[in-house]
């Protein structure tokens, strides 16, 4: 037995024990697949596994997490300083190899993965930040950022829908260095692919603008090896490489949908073994032979990153100035100077959050050259648009204006992608209510605390004519609920800018909800917003706290002095940030609602769904906790009762007048 096929053999059985330990997990990727992904890694990939961060190097993405199983084994094999204690460990509790691929919890893993289809749509955006990277720093003769992006799919990657709208962008954009090594073994959980999905991949791939390529052996190393290469020469279009492989190859599942997602057994292991003719007999050992095979292979990626260390000495002698640019942006150093000028706080006019919000992209724009992001075909509601900068397409990859078409699923994912790559600040904008279709990007964002800005325009029933389609309602309290996820909803446009600061400064992912109608200045507004929730205006003698965020903020500043006018005092708090508050400390916290001050009133036109951690039992929340209708804004918030007469009727209720 030839030494890849004994390391390919090594793979199989490390992820058929690990998972027949655990009793959990889905060997039949791993069987079939091994050969493919072995292949890739060892022949063709450049990595380096001494240092996993090499920003050179090629990515490679599972995006058929379930089979994490084959990854661990091939971070094991390939000494990216995950032991074999860990694949003891599988799936077990605080161990480096959980059921699916966790970025930051296991080196070496590119991307959380396994909601099908995710994977996917990172290596788009990991394809377009190398993409723009190369396009923005390389010389002739200097190709600093010059590496691949690839992804193992299975069948149920292709069936999703963000599959899809990912697949169609890309081929749009021609992007040459993104190449998908399908694992195409015709069974999923049901059964039989067949019993609903009988499209010819291939042809849909080459209808999206695709080059693609098809391997009938999955076991044929040799004809994979060369495939891979033959798509690394097309640098003109994306490549799909289906590979025909036999799910639980080997064992005596093999081909059936049981081999998907439950352990062989223990005596289908052995079986496993005597099929693949495995000598050793201990569990979870590695031949001698392979180990010295492995530290070959790792020395090779140790020289490659070597050689392109040279080449980027050589660049920084001839381009310093560009040398310490590309640095700057991949440390993602930020204008703080800027930031902190009254230029970034100023505002002289009353103007709608969206619109506040497009002001300050320009200005960042200026300062910030690795600022990059788009909407989802709605920059001119979004405001989204660089105007200085060129449009991000097939013919100028420098451009930093991106068009994601209708496809919120797979911007939301692809913005997450140029964010893993690094270098890059990647925002993306949509309508808030058509954050439905980006939540499950949205909440792997936050499971993977990336730095991405999510623009949510269009806030409430102030989106008027459209109707309740296009009026979130429930929206807020889904995103709020989302852990790690940082919600502002900024009052006005000194808020805004309170907003992006933080979007900016302090990491992770952030959805900024913003207003379609016009809110004027308020007095008081600004850098206090950083809190997450403040006192705005405070009278001497405070009966009522009133709460509220975004365009109804203006509307309990009304409140406050028509009930001033009537002998009641109030304190306004604008709250745009419940996260932001949350971190603050117990006695800021208790300094902005104390715990004596029972009279709270909380505005917000949007669910209910959540205020009353704010408001307290005998505080009262005016809210939507129904769908909208159709008409000019301002009659709806009449017809809900978002008005100065409503809002006062229910604060005298509170405070015991009639």
């Amino acid at each position: 037995m030839n030494i890849d096929q004994l390391t390919i053999n090594t793979i199989r059985v490390l992820s058929a024990e690990a998972i027949e330990r655990a009793k959990s997990g889905h060997p039949g990727l791993p069987l079939g697949a091994a050969p493919a992904v072995y292949t890739l890694w060892s022949k063709v990939m450049k990595h380096n596994p001494i240092n996993p961060n090499w920003v050179n190097r090629d990515r490679f993405i599972l995006s058929a997490g379930h089979g994490s199983m084959l990854l661990y084994s091939l971070l094991h094999l390939f000494d990216y300083g995950l032991d074999m204690e860990e694949l003891k460990n599988f799936r077990q509790l605080d161990s480096e190899t959980p059921g699916h691929p966790e970025y930051g919890h296991t080196v070496g893993v590119e991307a959380t993965t396994g909601p099908l289809g995710q994977g996917f749509a990172n290596g788009v955006g990991m394809a377009m930040a190398e993409a723009h990277l190369a396009a923005h720093f390389n010389r002739s003769g200097y190709n600093i950022i010059d590496h691949y992006t690839y992804i193992l799919s299975g069948d149920g990657c292709l069936m999703e829908g963000i599959n899809y709208e990912a697949a169609s962008l890309a081929g749009h954009l021609g992007l040459g260095k993104l190449i998908v090594l399908y694992d195409s073994n015709s069974i999923t959980i049901e059964g039989s692919t067949d019993l609903a999905f009988t499209e010819d991949v291939t042809k849909r791939f080459e209808a999206l603008g695709w080059k693609t390529y098809r391997v009938e052996d999955g076991n044929d190393i040799e004809k994979i090896r060369e495939t891979i290469e033959k798509a690394k020469e097309n640098i003109s279009k994306p490549s799909l490489i289906e590979i025909k492989t036999e799910i639980g190859y080997g064992s005596a599942k093999q081909g059936e949908s049981s081999a998907h997602g439950e352990p062989l057994g223990e005596e289908n292991v052995e079986g496993l073994k005597r099929f693949l003719g495995w000598k050793e007999k201990e569990e979870f050992t590695v031949p001698e032979e392979v180990k010295e095979h492995m530290k070959d292979l790792v020395e090779k990626g140790i020289k490659e990153e070597e050689n392109c260390k040279r080449e980027w000495d050589r660049y920084k002698k001839e381009y310093p100035e560009l040398a310490e640019e590309l640095e700057r942006w991949l440390n993602l150093e930020l204008p703080m100077e800027y930031l902190k000028s009254e230029e970034f706080w100023s505002f002289e006019k009353d103007m709608s959050t969206r619109e506040a919000s497009g002001i300050i992209i320009n200005r960042l724009a200026e300062k910030m050259p690795n600022l990059i992001g788009g909407s989802a075909d709605l920059a001119p509601s979004n405001k989204t648009t660089m105007k200085e900068r060129k449009v991000f397409s097939p013919n100028s990859y420098d451009g930093s204006n991106i068009h994601f078409g209708v496809r919120e699923h797979a911007m939301g994912a692809i913005l997450n992608g140029m964010a893993l790559h690094g270098g890059l600040k990647a925002y993306g904008g949509t309508f808030l209510v058509f954050s439905d279709y980006m939540k499950p990007s949205m909440r792997l964002s936050a499971l993977m605390d990336l730095p991405v800005t999510y623009v949510l325009t269009h806030d409430s029933i102030g989106v008027g004519e459209d109707g309740p389609t296009h009026q979130p309602i429930e929206h807020l309290a889904m995103l709020r609920s989302m852990p790690n996820m940082t919600v502002i909803r900024p009052a006005d446009a000194r808020e805004t800018s309170a907003a992006w600061y933080r979007t900016l400064t302090k990491g992770g992912p952030t959805a900024l909800i913003l207003t379609r109608q016009g809110l004027p200045l308020l007095e008081g507004t600004g850098k206090k917003a950083l809190k997450g929730g403040y006192i705005l205006k405070e009278d001497e003698k405070v009966d009522i706290i009133l709460m509220a965020t975004g365009s109804e903020v203006q509307l309990i500043y009304e409140v406050s002095k028509k009930l001033l006018e009537m002998g009641i005092g109030t304190r306004v708090v604008s709250m745009p940030s419940w996260e932001i508050f949350e971190e603050q400390s117990v006695e800021y916290k208790e300094k902005v609602l104390p715990k004596e001050m029972t009279n709270r009133l909380a505005v917000e036109a949007g669910s209910s769904l959540g205020w009353h951690k704010y408001t307290g039992s005998n505080g009262k929340i005016l809210a939507i906790d129904h769908f909208g209708a159709s008409a000019p804004g301002n009659e709806l918030f009449k017809k809900f009762g978002f008005t100065v007469d409503k809002v006062v009727e229910e604060a005298l209720k509170l405070v015991g007048e009639k």
